[in-house]
């Protein structure tokens, strides 16, 4: 195949390399190909699974071969003017350089293909008039991530130098993150660890699953709360921050968050399908919260905890589950 011109592109791109480049290395060889894109942000795409070679996921400083086979998922142009949204937030604490978030369920983080206004970031633009640009243009601010589903604690940068400290922090996982879930099934320990690495799913790009081979080495350690026959309350503690790690872990060992559409049987709880009274959905998300974060603080370097109460959808089913197993 002929290799295609240098210019932008987006969605999936296959390369098949037709001789050794003279840069070797995987990000730089990109970065030839689609000057667009900074290096920093290909290296990113990397570390996130979007580029795979020889069906592969690899590091950025892999060195590219003649004959080797590269496929990256390109994303839509984020180079579009964000719009301050007037979204109402539950702010945990902000200072000049931080501000910390209570995210609700179902807010994007920051605009994506199909989702360019609505999120995290639109809001934060509006209440804070400055976030950090050292991330893409489309991430302003954006240090770490929450599924949509997940609802619960998240912190993002107003400052450069914030960015900066909390990236290093995250890097260096010196960031406590503390979960909670419920879950559709119950673990057969009361806490254990789960060390299983993980990659694309070969099946369906969108999602996550255990790659014992080519997987990215991740982390989860858990501890049950509360049984309720059939279903269990758990804190959660990754240790690694893959995409959408916890989801995967816990459903590797049986016991998926409760209504997760992706990695569950179900997207919704009905009442009666816990064996109470037939009314209104429970839950019609993914049953895992960010309950905790804790950090340094970017400008004094306090050590801090930052709590999200816990959103009713879940607060509701947590009741439902307690009343089922009172019998009332």
């Amino acid at each position: 195949m002929t290799e295609p011109a240098k210019e932008i592109a987006y969605g999936p791109v296959t390369i098949t390399v037709q001789r050794t480049p003279q840069n070797r290395r995987l990000d730089q060889y990109l970065h030839s190909r689609f000057p667009t894109f900074s290096r920093a942000r290909l290296q990113t795409f990397v570390k996130r699974g979007a580029v795979l070679v020889n069906e592969r996921i690899v590091k950025p400083s892999y060195q590219v071969t003649s004959r080797d086979v590269i496929r990256i998922e390109l994303p839509e142009d984020d180079h579009r003017r964000m719009d301050p949204e007037d979204i109402p937030l539950e702010i945990l604490y902000e200072d000049e350089h931080l501000v910390v978030v209570n995210k609700a369920a179902g807010m994007v983080v920051h605009p994506a293909r199909g989702n360019w206004s609505g999120t995290l970031v639109n809001a934060l633009l509006h209440h804070c008039n400055q976030l950090s640009e050292r991330n893409e243009p489309s991430r302003p601010g954006v240090v770490h991530r929450l599924d949509q589903f997940t609802s619960g604690v998240i912190a993002c940068a107003k400052s450069d130098q914030a960015y900066d400290q909390l990236g290093s922090q995250f890097e260096q996982r010196s960031v406590e993150k503390e979960y909670v879930a419920l879950t559709d099934g119950e673990p057969a320990l009361d806490g254990d660890e789960i060390d299983l690495p993980l990659g694309v799913d070969p099946h369906d790009r969108r999602k996550v699953a255990v790659r014992l081979i080519g997987g990215k080495k991740a982390i989860t350690r858990y501890e049950v709360l509360e049984r309720f026959g059939g279903f269990a309350y758990l804190r959660v503690r990754p240790r690694t921050g893959r995409t959408h790690q916890i989801r995967v872990h816990l459903q590797s060992i049986g016991c998926p968050c409760l209504a997760d559409e992706a990695y569950s049987s179900r997207s919704e709880v009905l009442p009666a399908d816990i064996g109470l009274e037939d009314g209104e959905p429970l839950l019609a998300r993914q049953a895992l919260h960010a309950h905790r974060l804790t950090l340094d603080l970017p400008e004094s370097g306090k050590r801090h905890t930052f709590e999200a109460p816990l959103h009713r959808d879940m607060e509701q089913m947590l009741d439902a589950l307690r009343r089922r197993t009172k019998g009332t």
